[in-house]
């Protein structure tokens, strides 16, 4: 792409994002601090992904996603994962109609724009595979009639890291689905403080104002995909997916002859898959348009990486025992790779 071309399509991207700032600033007006949870469901509504999150109770997190859902004049469904939870409870279901003797179809709780899926692994099996099946396929089928997911659609599954009894954890090949996983923490002191001053009010109002439009977020995805991205930015991402799986340390680019990736063989037992790398390139274009950008850059990309790789990379024994986790595996990675 020739720079005058990419200086035009800057000025489209700079005017297609400009819903992006104030759509911020009022889900800062409800939600205080969340910068990154609230960016990475920015990212995740415009690069067409979900995400899964990873935190303890009372971190706001159904409220995030409530008022982004409000900020965009979406519809917003809240669906609480329990183990007697059955598939048409998330679905739908067919009703008989005794009047007509006839059958309607009644669309279940996952037919919203935004969906918050809490404690998604408390659900049984087929509850799971049920809403995966929506993420993935962007329909459902009951009783033969296809519906069709509204545009767009998020979903932010919820898993709670303190209580495992109970509970049915996602198979790998399932959570490889989302695009991120996220893990969030407490909040910061001063942060704490202005949320008890904002929201110790037994009439408190926290409800959003719509200031952008779902039709913003489905124009932004058509720039998102005119985003120029270079070739070596694309042989650095193949070079990240690559150096997760320890086998395959031979086909690095040429660029990384350097790279001291020796121990990843001791940690790593199963790496990225190649939607890792599909997710790299779309969260770092839509990373780019989120920055009023019509090209991506490296930062872009590492950026990205961990929340993208943490829920894609399986450690081995030795690694657990050296106390590492994904996170500082996928540094190691980062640290090591040449960046163009």
């Amino acid at each position: 792409m020739q720079q005058n071309e990419i200086q035009q399509l800057q000025s489209k991207i700079r005017e297609a994002a400009a819903f992006i700032q104030p759509l911020k600033t009022e889900i800062g007006r409800i939600i205080v601090g969340q910068e990154h949870l609230v960016n990475r469901l920015l990212l995740a509504l415009i690069a067409n992904g979900h995400v899964l999150l990873e935190g303890v109770p009372g971190l706001a997190k159904t409220l995030a996603v409530k008022t982004l859902a409000q900020s965009l004049h979406g519809s917003f469904s809240r669906i609480q994962f329990t183990p007697d939870l059955l598939p048409a409870d998330v679905i739908g279901t067919r009703i008989y109609n005794a009047d007509e003797h006839s059958f309607s179809t009644k669309p279940g709780p996952i037919f919203a724009n935004i969906v918050l899926a809490d404690e998604i692994n408390r659900a049984p099996a087929k509850v799971q595979s049920a809403l995966l099946e929506c993420m993935q396929e962007k329909q459902v089928t009951i009783a033969g009639e296809r519906l069709l997911m509204p545009k767009p659609f998020l979903v932010m599954a919820t898993q709670n890291p303190i209580e495992q009894e109970g509970t049915y954890p996602l198979p790998e090949a399932q959570v490889d689905r989302f695009m991120f996983k996220i893990r969030i923490d407490y909040p910061k002191r001063d942060e704490e403080r202005m949320i008890i001053e904002r929201m110790a009010h037994p009439d408190v109002d926290l409800s959003a104002i719509a200031v952008g439009r779902l039709e913003d977020i489905e124009t932004a995805r058509q720039w998102v995909d005119k985003i120029y991205i270079d070739e070596k930015i694309i042989e650095y991402i193949l070079d990240i997916t690559i150096s997760t799986r320890p086998a395959r340390h031979a086909e690095l680019s040429s660029r990384q002859t350097e790279a001291k990736l020796g121990d990843l063989v001791n940690y790593i037992q199963y790496g990225a898959s190649p939607r890792a790398a599909i997710c790299l390139v779309l969260a770092a274009k839509a990373a780019a348009f989120l920055e009023g950008r019509a090209y991506v850059v490296p930062q872009d990309v590492k950026d990205v990486a961990p929340d993208i790789l943490r829920h894609r990379i399986m450690l081995t024994y030795e690694a657990e025992a050296e106390n590492l986790d994904t996170d500082a595996v996928i540094k190691m990675v980062l640290d090591e790779l040449r960046t163009p």
